[in-house]
């Protein structure tokens, strides 16, 4: 299975190394090399809010890495199996994104994510 290529665009230094540091084991998952086109790229929602748009909460990595999946279709059994978790705790991280994103389901989650500027399809 062809691994997601993920470029992360944050401007905090030290936030970014963290991010780098927690999706480089995730399995499934690839940091983009410079000048690449990724298929998903991370930035902070707190860029959206210079933007316009208010964001309650920040996502954490374990989140946006369950993003990526939802955005690839993934169900949560998938997600569980990508990400070595229990299906139960896939649901709850699905959960809690769908809740830190204002949305009414998966998809709204994933298009709420895009429009703010959390990722890009």
């Amino acid at each position: 299975m062809k691994a997601i290529v993920v470029a992360i665009q944050i401007d905090d230094a030290g936030l970014a190394q963290r991010l780098v540091a927690a999706l480089a084991t995730a399995p499934g998952l690839r940091l983009a090399e410079r000048g690449e086109t990724a298929d998903v790229v991370v930035v902070h929602p707190s860029d959206a809010v210079e933007h316009g748009e208010p964001v309650d909460s920040v996502l954490t990595p374990r989140e946006f890495e369950v993003l990526a999946l939802v955005a690839e279709g993934a169900s949560n059994k998938a997600i569980a199996r990508r990400l070595g978790i229990s299906v139960h705790t896939a649901k709850f991280h699905v959960g809690s994104l769908i809740d830190k994103l204002d949305a009414t389901g998966r998809t709204d989650a994933v298009t709420q994510a895009a429009r703010l500027g959390v990722i890009h399809l």
